[in-house]
């Protein structure tokens, strides 16, 4: 089977899905396996150390003409989709519902798509979890570019010219990203106080040093799979309303929720970004899917008139591209481990498979995930 992985050419990607180690690992498991030249230029890792680890290195379209199995860290682009031939695999992100006409595609062209965002949150499969290790490294990004851009510092200082006193950050939602941003900012020294609708994620935020800060919004709880339930339009009203005293003394403010599948919830209005000290900086890490934060854009700096920085960046975890290439490019290896056959020296798409079948977007030419099924045919 030929593993193949083409440079990104999304802007700003910096990210890989194969590295070295995993090229070997895939070329021990029976695979023969072949990137772009030029596939880790951005991380410094050069192509004799692909081919060191048993790889070869050729131009992009032969590659993807012989492909089986595609590797991606962005979605395909309709291109690359066009360019693979009937029955090829591609394995990676592809945001199936906000990307309705590359998922057609996929459909169209008879391309089997392991979406790695429905892989089931299971503890057998968090190996295989891209979205878990991404969002990690997000969280740490984001403390990191809001220290970047914030005009105070971030611990408590004593000096003979007098006492600094510690930044106050309030992260909003303590999922993967959040807790990692809890424990960073902690880190750098910071007065670190968090939110989840999920009460059950109390001791977590604790345990990292943060205090806890409890809204009275009613009855909130999580899916069967780990995330956030969605809030009703009085709920999120009532959370605001509360909320804007926490953001008003804050010196940073990072939100995190997400809702699997949808828009992502608007946390804080611009009534409350109003009510911010000037110099306070707000990282979004939702303004690709909608935004928490009324005024951010998905990829930008925006300044409003009272001096509140909101950083709408989308690629938190390509700034830390050496790591997160890591992580993920081990996602991708331990889910084409799992689906491996080893007599036949290539992938199994078993349906039936908890993991496999969770994460089987398309395959013979259908649409095979219910919900992201439904989304199309609600805009068809």
């Amino acid at each position: 089977m030929n593993v193949v992985a083409v440079r990104e050419t999304v802007a700003g990607e910096k990210r890989v899905p194969v590295t070295p180690q995993t090229a070997g690992r895939l070329v021990r498991l029976g695979a023969s396996v072949a990137v772009e030249a030029g596939l880790g230029a951005a991380l410094h890792v050069p192509d004799s150390a692909y081919e060191a680890a048993g790889a070869t290195v050729g131009r992009r379209e032969e590659l993807l003409a012989g492909a089986d199995l595609l590797l991606t860290v962005q979605p395909p682009s309709l291109e690359v989709v066009g360019s693979l031939r009937p029955g090829a695999v591609t394995a990676g992100f592809v945001d199936p519902f906000f990307n309705h006409e590359l998922v057609r595609a996929l459909a169209r062209g008879r391309v089997s798509a392991l979406c790695v965002e429905l892989i089931p949150r299971t503890t057998y499969a968090q190996k295989m979890d891209a979205l878990s290790s991404q969002a990690s490294l997000a969280g740490y990004a984001a403390v990191v570019v809001a220290a970047r851009h914030s005009h105070k510092a971030f611990p408590m200082m004593s000096t003979p010219a007098g006492t600094i006193a510690p930044a106050r950050v309030f992260v909003v939602g303590a999922g993967v990203a959040g807790l990692q941003a809890i424990a960073t900012a902690k880190r750098l020294g910071a007065r670190v106080e968090a939110y989840d609708t999920r009460p059950v994620v109390k001791e977590q935020v604790q345990s990292l040093g943060a205090r806890f800060v409890e809204l009275d919004v009613g009855d909130t709880g999580q899916t069967e799979q780990g995330y956030a339930r969605e809030l009703t339009p009085e709920q999120l009203e009532r959370q605001r309303q509360q909320m804007a005293a926490v953001c008003a003394h804050s010196d940073v403010v990072i939100t995190t929720a997400q809702v699997f599948g949808r828009r992502a919830p608007l946390i804080v209005t611009e009534e409350m970004v109003a009510g911010m000290k000037p110099g306070a900086v707000i990282v979004d890490l939702a303004a690709s899917t909608g935004g928490n934060v009324a005024g951010s854009r998905s990829g930008e700096v925006v300044v409003t008139d009272n001096g509140v920085t909101i950083l709408g960046f989308s690629d938190l975890p390509s700034s830390v591209a050496l790591d997160a290439s890591q992580m993920y490019a081990n996602n991708l290896y331990n889910l084409v481990e799992h689906a491996w056959d080893g007599e036949a020296k290539r992938l199994r798409l078993d349906a039936s498979d908890e993991i496999v079948g969770g994460c089987l977007l398309t395959h013979d030419g259908e649409v095979r995930d219910e919900r992201v099924r439904a989304a199309l045919e609600a805009i068809a």
